[in-house]
């Protein structure tokens, strides 16, 4: 596998047999637990290294028409939504991989539009955009329930 097959898949697991997507954003879940116990520092560069490596692998790799086993952009756009944790507790990341499944899934919006663009960086972007949606929601919802910090 070349490196840039090696990034846009995670390693490997966008060639899951079934929901590689999911498997992507358990890996941004995995990698947002270990960079958000360094805090939120760490994890906001994660997001910019994550997305430079990933508009280079798709790009590289010509995956503009976003086949599934590129996963890298669940990678980043899941820890976009890992920011609006103000600590690592499990509530707070199962409902941060639920939600940003939701809006990856569904596409509302401006994630639709981006998913649209058919190159590297709109295979990135709604992932992105998608991330932004749930942090909001994420966001909010942890301070309207603060038992979510737990």
């Amino acid at each position: 596998m070349n490196p840039a097959t090696f990034i846009a898949s995670a390693g490997g697991t966008g060639y899951a047999p079934k929901a590689p997507g999911t498997f992507g954003s358990l890996v941004g879940l995995a990698i947002g637990v270990l960079l958000l116990k360094l805090g939120h520092g760490p994890l906001f560069a994660g997001i910019i290294v994550t997305s430079l490596l990933g508009l280079w692998a798709v790009w590289a790799c010509g995956g503009q028409n976003d086949p599934g086993w590129i996963v890298i952009d669940e990678v980043a756009g899941q820890l976009i939504t890992m920011l609006a944790l103000p600590r690592i507790a499990l509530p707070g990341l199962i409902l941060a991989f639920a939600l940003f499944r939701l809006f990856d899934i569904t596409k509302p919006g401006p994630v639709g539009w981006a998913d649209r663009r058919h190159d590297a960086l709109g295979v990135m972007a709604d992932d992105w955009i998608a991330g932004a949606f749930a942090f909001v929601v994420l966001f909010v919802l942890i301070h309207l329930f603060p038992g979510l910090r737990r």
